[in-house]
């Protein structure tokens, strides 16, 4: 980082237009609006869902302008948000808690399209979706692989009265694929269909790990300055931080039941100043001291009385500390406990160098499908040993990060994204009594897993939400040292940094001469096998 010396006037210009962008992101909504039928609920519990399809049954509002302060501080390197007093982050703990989901069991993956050809015993997709269904959906209704959700929820929403058994399956696997909207949320993949032929085998799989793993790939895309759509399960990301920030949580929730997340169902956040509101969040973030995040919100007497039993069985809680590979199809993202162990009663140590997994953030499943247990086989293997990658956590009194680690963290990490003049009072210190007396900690040992770098990525922008490259600030030195053409004296001058526009590229014809088909009434597959 280069260090800058020129008057205020530009230094205040180069902060607000470049440093500190108002760029609120705007968050992706959906609501089931289907209601849950008696004989559907059933198939619902079997599956494990019946927590999250509750959820989904109410209309959840989210604060873009505090989420969009909480993604400048996520670094993609070590999926945690860094703070002024240190890291935290969404664990699969939280997802217990907040969606009530089971944690162990087989990864989510498989293939996205081609069923026939990469799966045993698998069917072309639109035979296979009539076969499930019992008819297709209008070609008004289709694009490429997926289904519009509103011909979902015209076709499926009433369960008739007299429905026999066979038609009670049909619905319950329109309400559960219902439950994975794509990241636009008005459509659904056919992906899922291979998960649909057999309801009964739904419960075996970790639908916690994989809602993570999304979550995790979202805030990983927010990161990049130019997207300003976030999909993903949003309403765990804004009940994690109601749950662990008290000072932002909004007034008028005391009661709650299970899952935790229903608690925020009737919260409205306000919709005027979104720019203003981000930069009163950001402020609010950095003025943050290590006592106003509370690292063990669910070890409450009030918590204990709402919680089913069935999340804190032994097989689901014991990864709740797994340093492990989280799996979502073509997804694959890292859960990295070891480096906020006060979340779950611990002393936080000096934090392994993070793990490289960047050739993983370049996939995304296109470019030709696969059968992902194979293509990521070492990912899905760690997953499988899930287990062995448990860290023993010492609880003690009074969790926290130790002296040590406060130390580095204070002298490394970019703790603040406020401009100084922001501050009307000194910057918080972090280095606390409680902090001393905590002494030292050890790294716990875990299983080591090798780099995985993006080799076409050598040079990959660091440019994180607020942040900007070194290049950047060289420009902006660069600028300062020489006159610009043209001014005159006492004219206003633009010192932000240019930045290059790129054109989109002209859209190629269709290389049959018309527009996307559909399912046709034979049952053949689609011929597009865009994603």
């Amino acid at each position: 980082m280069y260090v800058v010396v020129c008057n205020g006037c530009m230094l205040r210009d180069f902060i607000t237009d470049v440093l500190q962008p108002s760029r609120v992101i705007t968050a992706v909504r959906r609501q089931q609006n289907m209601p849950l039928h008696d004989r559907i609920i059933p198939y619902l519990e079997t599956a494990g869902l019946y927590h999250l399809a509750r959820l989904n049954s109410q209309w959840f509002w989210v604060d873009e302008s505090l989420l969009s302060a909480f993604i400048e501080r996520w670094r993609p390197e070590t999926h945690t948000f860094h703070m002024p007093f240190g890291e935290c982050t969404i664990t699969l703990q939280d997802v217990a808690y907040q969606l009530g989901l089971p944690i162990d069991g087989a990864p989510v993956s498989g293939c996205l399209t081609e069923f026939e050809n990469l799966m045993e015993h698998g069917r072309p997709a639109w035979v296979w979706f009539r076969e499930l269904f019992g008819e297709l959906p209008p070609q008004s209704k289709v694009k490429q692989m997926t289904v519009c959700y509103t011909w979902f929820h015209e076709r499926f929403r009433v369960l008739p009265a007299d429905a026999t058994d066979e038609t009670v399956r049909v619905y319950a696997r329109a309400y559960i694929l219902m439950l994975f909207a794509d990241k636009n949320a008005n459509r659904v993949h056919l992906r899922w269909l291979p998960y649909l032929v057999s309801l009964d085998d739904l419960g075996r799989y970790s639908w916690g790990s994989a809602a993570l793993a999304w979550l995790y790939r979202c805030l990983c895309r927010g990161t990049n300055r130019n997207v300003v759509n976030l999909a993903g399960p949003l309403h765990l990301l804004q009940s994690w931080i109601f749950w662990r920030f008290p000072t932002l949580r909004p007034t008028g929730f005391d009661r709650f039941g299970f899952p935790l997340a229903s608690r925020w169902a009737e919260f409205v956040p306000r919709n005027d100043a979104g720019a203003q509101r981000l930069v009163s969040a950001r402020l609010a973030l950095d003025r943050l001291r290590v006592h106003d995040f509370v690292w063990e919100p669910y070890s409450s007497a009030d918590v204990a009385a709402v919680i089913h039993p069935e999340i804190l069985a032994d097989e689901h809680r014991w990864l709740w500390t797994a340093v492990t590979s989280l799996i979502y199809f073509a997804t694959i993202e890292w859960h990295q406990v070891d480096r906020v162990l006060p979340q779950f009663g611990g002393v936080q140590h000096l934090p392994d160098v993070a793990l490289n997994i960047d050739w993983l953030h370049a996939k995304d499943g296109r470019g030709g499908d696969r059968w992902f247990p194979t293509y990521y086989q070492e990912w899905h293997q760690l997953w499988e040993n899930r287990h062995q990658s448990v860290i023993w956590v010492d609880r003690v009194l009074d969790p926290g990060p130790s002296a040590d680690y406060l130390e580095w963290w204070c002298r490394v990490a970019h703790r603040f994204l406020s401009p100084d003049v922001a501050f009307q009072d000194p910057r918080p210190i972090v280095l606390t009594e409680e902090a001393r007396h905590r002494g030292s900690s050890q790294a716990p040992p875990r299983v080591h897993v090798y780099d995985r770098p993006d080799n076409r990525r050598v040079d990959r922008r660091r440019r994180i939400g607020t942040r900007t490259t070194d290049r950047e600030w060289r420009e902006f030195a660069d600028r300062l040292e020489q006159d610009v053409p043209g001014a005159e004296a006492g004219d206003p001058v633009d010192y932000r940094v240019p930045r290059r526009r790129g054109r989109r590229p002209p859209a190629r014809p269709d290389r049959r001469g018309g527009p996307d088909g559909g399912p046709s009434e034979q049952g053949g597959r689609h011929w597009s096998r865009g994603r």
